[in-house]
């Protein structure tokens, strides 16, 4: 029987490698409230990233709560259909009324010749996401957001170590948060991160993710506990050593996909745009429901074999029924992306046999 492929897998370090770190937390007794991991992870990953400044939480909803608070946002904002829950959900639970734009079809971003028409006296700020780690049209946002006073800030989830045009993905917009959740290509079991594109941004999101406690006499902002603890930093720390074999194994998978795929109807590997060093989280096909098969056809005949490939993502967040009411207008391009793309398993350590398994049962249907 075969084994069960899931559409990614942990990738850990070595066990005895953290062992020593886990006896000093022991010994110290400091658990969280910025330890010395803490303290040394976050400096270490503010420099990996080229990031002018950053502050650790703990998880990646945390960092899109955290810098909507430390942008002091108030009315709309105008953001993607296409994205994890997570994207809108901080923005209702802010306070915050979502906008939603169209995406692009070639890379699935906010689509920015349709920002502008959506900007209301209201709107306060753009939240792009950069979707499978591919940038959004940064140079058009950014005239867009200098023209009419607005806030950037890109929710980063997918891409950590990704570059574009020589830089750090993570290192543009007013904001960038990041996750470090188990299912992504940086993982610190849980986590997050919010690059700040000035130290007065990263005060106002180490404050929120305290509670607002200035002192032990002040408590100058509503706040949440937000931090990362001694464990999850400490296994940060081990991870970023590592950050560059793990991509260059999930380039290798990346790359046995895209070669399996070449010349089948109807589907097609999303193609990397022009200047960008990926980072491989995710694979992404395209199936076209004219050629005879359809996206839930290849996902069903993946699952009947134990392979489990998700719809990332489908439904659209603006289909959910808590923001229905946000709606306005239709999304084309995204309705019907959604309906197209699923992302196949990639992680360090897939088997090149059951990645051969999963092109031949993809090849059957697209014959």
């Amino acid at each position: 029987m075969s084994k069960d492929i899931y559409v990614t897998r942990p990738d850990l370090p070595d066990l005895a490698q953290l062992l020593p770190m886990l006896e000093s937390i022991w010994e110290s007794r400091v658990l969280t409230n910025r330890g010395p991991f803490h303290e040394q992870f976050e400096l270490a990953l503010r420099d990996y990233l080229e990031a002018p400044a950053l502050s650790l939480v703990c998880n990646g909803t945390a960092a899109l709560e955290a810098a909507l608070a430390a942008a002091q946002l108030q009315g709309e904002v105008i953001t993607t259909p296409y994205s994890f829950v997570a994207t809108v959900s901080s923005l209702v639970r802010s306070g915050l009324k979502p906008v939603f734009v169209d995406i692009r079809p070639d890379d699935l971003n906010i689509d920015p010749a349709l920002i502008e028409a959506a900007i209301t006296p209201q709107t306060s700020a753009i939240m792009g996401v950069h979707v499978y780690g591919n940038p959004c049209a940064i140079d058009a946002i950014q005239a867009i957001a200098d023209r009419h006073g607005l806030t950037v800030i890109y929710d980063g989830a997918h891409c950590f170590g990704a570059r574009w045009r020589g830089r750090q993905l993570a290192s543009f917009g007013d904001f960038t948060t990041l996750s470090f959740h188990g299912t992504k290509v940086f993982n610190t079991f849980e986590g997050g991160a919010v690059i700040c594109a000035s130290e007065a941004g990263k005060r106002a999101v180490d404050l929120y993710r305290n509670f607002g406690i200035e002192s032990e006499l002040v408590i100058s902002m509503v706040g949440t506990n937000a931090k990362l603890n001694e464990f999850a930093s400490a296994v940060g720390l081990l991870q970023l050593e590592r950050v560059e074999q793990v991509r260059q194994q999930r380039a290798a998978v990346d790359a046995r996909y895209r070669e399996g795929l070449h010349g089948m109807n109807g589907v097609a590997a999303l193609a990397v745009p022009p200047q960008v060093e990926p980072n491989y989280s995710y694979f992404p096909i395209v199936v076209d429901p004219q050629s005879g098969t359809t996206r839930d056809a290849i996902y069903d005949a993946l699952k009947a074999e134990q392979v489990f490939a998700r719809k990332y993502f489908y439904p659209l967040l603006a289909d959910l029924a808590m923001f229905q009411p946000y709606l306005s207008g239709d999304l084309p391009v995204a309705r019907r992306m959604s309906g197209q793309i699923l992302c196949l398993p990639i992680y360090p350590g897939l088997d090149p046999a059951d990645q051969d398994r999963i092109l031949r049962i993809i090849g059957n249907l697209a014959a």
